[in-house]
């Protein structure tokens, strides 16, 4: 794991589609970089939560020596499918576009989502160019790409068709409604789902992964991250599938200080480090 630096945390508007603002919060470590950048999108089963969610996560990331853009998105009630994902593709312009203020290096730009957001991430990272989710204008007339160079993944719902139907089954009501707010219906599940996006065989950019996954998770079927790391790994990507005996849904969030979340924490600044392969400067 890399070493300490200062950071320096400040709130921004990144966007502000059909008159919303979209916040984001920006943690930039102390130095000179050029640092690896990461766009964060947080969980809440599409429906809550907000950009502070995972600080627990943030700050090491932007202590080891990575740019964080932890970022707020449209949700229902305000909007549905696919505006998030439409946000999440501005944003990561957005970061590669204001990369020579930030110190960031535009092309070791990725992703971290933890479950929706997990999900919302991945499919960003898969359909970069998709025109529906490119179709938010980025100010000031430059024209990055939504590319990411590594997306890592915590206990994510990268098929949410499986995990309505399963969520159904079981009357976990909470989490039907939130399905039922966000998509639009089941045909919109398949059609904005990861794994099936790659199980149908659809040309998708696979940028490195990493999934952290608990076995104690019934938030998802309990074969959805291998699942997903079968068929990322068929289509040709490089996939680190991690998995923590015994932990539950969101385990770092519960307990940062814990084993298993330090662990996990760790293993998330140790492999975007090792995917960008940037030396991080000290101050």
């Amino acid at each position: 794991m890399a070493a300490t630096l200062g950071v320096d945390v400040r709130d921004i508007e990144y966007a502000r589609p059909d008159g919303i603002p979209l916040m984001a919060r920006l943690y930039t470590p102390a130095g000179k970089g050029p640092f690896p950048g990461v766009v964060e999108v947080h969980g809440g089963a599409w429906t809550t939560n907000d950009r502070l969610t995972n600080e627990a996560i943030h700050r090491p990331l932007a202590e080891s020596g990575v740019v964080v853009m932890a970022i707020d998105f449209r949700m229902p009630p305000v909007a549905v499918y696919p505006a998030s994902i439409q946000d999440i593709n501005l944003a990561v312009r957005w970061l590669k576009a204001n990369a020579p203020d930030l110190g960031v290096a535009p092309e070791h730009v990725g992703g971290l989502g933890t479950s929706s957001g997990g999900h919302q991430l991945a499919l960003a990272a898969l359909r970069p160019h998709d025109p529906r989710y490119a179709a938010l204008p980025l100010a000031g007339g430059t024209k990055p790409d939504a590319r990411l160079a590594f997306m890592a993944l915590c206990w994510s719902i990268v098929d949410p068709l499986a995990r309505y139907r399963m969520v159904k089954a079981k009357s976990i009501e909470r989490l039907v409604a939130a399905h039922d707010a966000y998509w639009p219906d089941e045909a919109a599940m398949d059609e904005g789902n990861p794994q099936r996006l790659l199980d149908r065989g659809e040309p998708a950019e696979l940028p490195p992964a990493l999934l952290i996954q608990g076995t104690n998770d019934d938030n998802v079927t309990p074969d959805m991250a291998a699942r997903f790391a079968a068929a990322y790994r068929k289509a040709g990507g490089d996939f680190q599938l991690e998995t923590f005996p015994g932990e539950p849904h969101a385990f770092i969030a519960r307990d940062p200080n814990a084993h298993g979340a330090k662990r996990a924490i760790a293993l998330i600044v140790d492999f975007v480090h090792a995917k960008t392969r940037t030396a991080m400067l000290a101050p």
